[in-house]
């Protein structure tokens, strides 16, 4: 069975490392071709001789077309798997700090809040530009599987303005499975779930345990455990309001909505830092991400020492990508929750937004049950972020910096703290200091340069959080400290080597 996947962002060393492998753990893969792509030569050259390494000692003869010109990768592509991180960790970095200097405090910043909303500025821009290439050198009927985050913004660009069929793919629900599974005591295998949403806002609509209905027992069970109730303050105090689990971690579900992060002094109440970054951490994720990176530059030796990755399936990762792929080349039957165009699926949120739910694949597609209603409550919550994603991808798409404007009013989070004085202020910052990964806005980037500088000379810039870090900082840590502790250094680079 032989026919063509391309990695995009393939410099993501351990990321690209586990998903080739969970490919290449199907019998029927092994003369499947594989490209490798990136902007990063030398993070693209890591994760290659990585991976040949593993091909060859799995005794597969397959040779991977490594390239830093996308459209080499993608020619007669059937399959692109999208892992990009537009702007890397410098882009990341502003979105953490600019928003800081006007009191929004993020944990992750690549959703939703002002740090996503730039996210989906930078990406929705080189999104369309995979799918241009995509549509011109690819096979007829390419997909794009897309992990790369604001993952709804990008899945909803590429769909509805990139004409490639595109599904987006995330790991939260997994996750969130195997905590609800803990709660009660049980075997995450003997537990099943339904799960509906959006992206990083989807909710346990049904929990099932060898035919009885555990949806209304889950706070009970949240909150007697001895550890989930102080690491998922809250996912509970959310679960205790709406009635449903929600499926991102603490820290990422607590800048999605306006009540957990919008006052400094009440940020520290809502995590607790011995359950690491994700409990809420400010800026927790670029400090990982971060350590990783510097990391990696040190332990790739080690990497390449080890013995090779085993292709087998005890090995194989919970992502949702392989198993797409495998029914739908092999007709095997696989069952997920995936992103996808609403068109129906969710009859109380916009037909024209993307929505995580659950999704079956054969041979002949994937297929999208109807889910019907949210739980109001729950529809609530996603509505108001699904306007957000629409307002950025539109803003994204046409360059349009009064929309942009709307979308940071309309966040949950940026619109709890900030006033439209200070959010108008801050996009220009962001356009500003953004600039090289945001081609699109060039006029308008000109525009703003004057409007700061008028602020300043007629004495209007707002400088109130100028000097503010965030309420719950940590210190990056040196190569030297992550030398100390290098074996649980390692687990926790793991982790993180993701674009999610």
């Amino acid at each position: 069975m032989s026919f063509k996947i391309a990695f995009i962002g393939a410099g993501s060393v351990g990321f690209t490392r586990q998903l080739l492998s969970d490919l290449l753990t199907v019998p029927e893969f092994h003369d499947v071709e594989i490209a490798f792509t990136d902007i990063n030569p030398h993070n693209l050259d890591m994760v290659y001789q990585l991976c040949q390494r593993d091909i060859k000692e799995n005794g597969l003869d397959i040779q991977i077309q490594c390239t830093l010109d996308r459209r080499e990768a993608f020619k007669d592509a059937s399959y692109v798997i999208n892992m990009v991180r537009i702007g890397m960790l410098e882009a990341f970095e502003k979105d953490i700090e600019v928003a800081l200097r006007y009191g929004v405090d993020q944990c992750v910043g690549d959703t939703l809040a002002a740090g996503g909303i730039m996210y989906g500025q930078r990406g929705v821009d080189a999104i369309l530009g995979f799918c241009k290439d995509i549509r011109e050198v690819a096979r007829p009927g390419c997909i794009m599987l897309n992990y790369s985050n604001p993952n709804a913004m990008m899945t909803w660009a590429a769909n509805k303005y990139g004409g490639v069929k595109t599904i987006g793919l995330c790991h939260g629900v997994q996750h969130g499975h195997h905590q609800i599974a803990d709660a009660f005591g049980y075997d995450k295998k003997d537990v099943d779930i339904i799960c509906a949403g959006i992206n990083h806002q989807t909710w346990y609509v049904k929990v099932d345990h060898e035919g009885e209905d555990l949806t209304s027992k889950l706070l009970e069970a949240f909150e007697n455990h001895p550890t989930l109730k102080r690491q998922e303050k809250v996912r509970i105090d959310m679960l205790r309001r709406f009635g449903y689990y929600s499926t991102e971690s603490n820290g990422h579900l607590s800048e999605y909505v306006a009540w957990y992060r919008k006052n400094p002094d009440d940020i520290i109440n809502w995590l607790d830092h011995e359950f690491g970054w994700s409990n809420g951490e400010t800026g927790g994720y670029l400090r990982v991400c971060r350590e990783g990176r510097n990391w990696f530059e040190t332990d790739f030796p080690n990497w390449l020492a080890e013995p090779a990755r085993k292709y087998v399936p005890e090995k194989r990762s919970e992502e949702h990508g392989s198993y797409i792929i495998e029914s739908l080349e092999t007709g095997r039957i696989y069952r997920g929750h995936f992103n996808v165009m609403n068109y129906g699926i969710i009859t109380n949120l916009p037909d024209e937004c993307v929505v995580e739910v659950p999704g079956y694949v054969d041979r002949t597609g994937i297929h999208t049950p109807k889910v019907g209603d949210l739980p109001l409550g729950c529809a609530a919550v996603c509505s108001q972020s699904v306007w957000v994603q629409r307002l950025s991808v539109e803003a994204a798409v046409s360059a349009d910096r009064q929309l942009l404007i709307q979308a940071m009013m309309m966040d949950p989070l940026t619109g709890a703290v900030c006033t439209t004085a200070e959010i108008d202020q801050m996009v220009d910052e962001y356009l500003i200091e953004e600039a090289e990964w945001l081609p699109q806005y060039a006029e308008e980037i000109e525009c703003a340069k004057v409007r700061m500088e008028e602020r300043k000379a007629n004495g209007t810039f707002i400088t109130k959080y100028r000097d503010y870090k965030g309420a719950a900082r940590i210190k990056e840590r040196t190569i030297e400290d992550m030398q100390k502790k290098s074996s649980q250094t390692r687990a926790e680079v793991a982790k993180t080597d993701k674009t999610h």
